[in-house]
């Protein structure tokens, strides 16, 4: 299994909130897109956050979140993973972002939010400082209800 790069932080002119997933899905990586999945939940819960529609091509996507003060990045900057799952994800092979030197270039970022599990407990061994919350994971193999996500992710709006 090669070992696979994520994807590029998604940032506007004055982030305030960073939303962190743990590493892109296969089809994420493939298209270049975050949250590519259209199991996953993430874009209909941001849509209905911040008032866009979540069907909206891709770039307007991002320019809807971007205007928000929201910026996308994922907690892996590399990994082995065999398919999608985080379980699936080699540790050993494991690289995370570099927070310090990003939260040094966005210092408008006050808070961060954390899409699962996974996600949180490797951004945890950061150590940097960011106030950061646990949100329930927008995937859909998350047996959790639309609405009780969407209730859960309120605090990002």
């Amino acid at each position: 299994m090669p070992l696979r790069t994520g994807l590029p932080a998604v940032v506007g002119t004055n982030p305030r909130v960073l939303i962190l997933g743990s590493f892109p899905s296969e089809k994420s990586l493939d298209t270049g897109e975050y949250y590519a999945n259209a199991r996953n939940q993430f874009w209909r819960l941001l849509s209905s956050l911040l008032g866009f529609d979540a069907e909206l091509p891709y770039p307007d996507r991002i320019k809807a979140v971007t205007g928000a003060g929201v910026a996308l990045w994922d907690v892996v900057h590399s990994c082995r993973r065999v398919g999608s799952l985080d379980a699936n994800i080699d540790r050993k092979t494991l690289v995370l972002n570099d927070f310090s030197t990003f939260l040094e270039k966005y210092p408008t970022i006050e808070r961060g939010f954390v899409n699962g599990l996974t996600a949180y407990t490797l951004f945890q061994q950061t150590d940097i400082g960011l106030p950061a919350e646990r949100l329930p994971s927008s995937s859909g193999a998350l047996t959790m209800s639309f609405d009780d996500k969407l209730a859960a992710w309120q605090v990002i709006a």
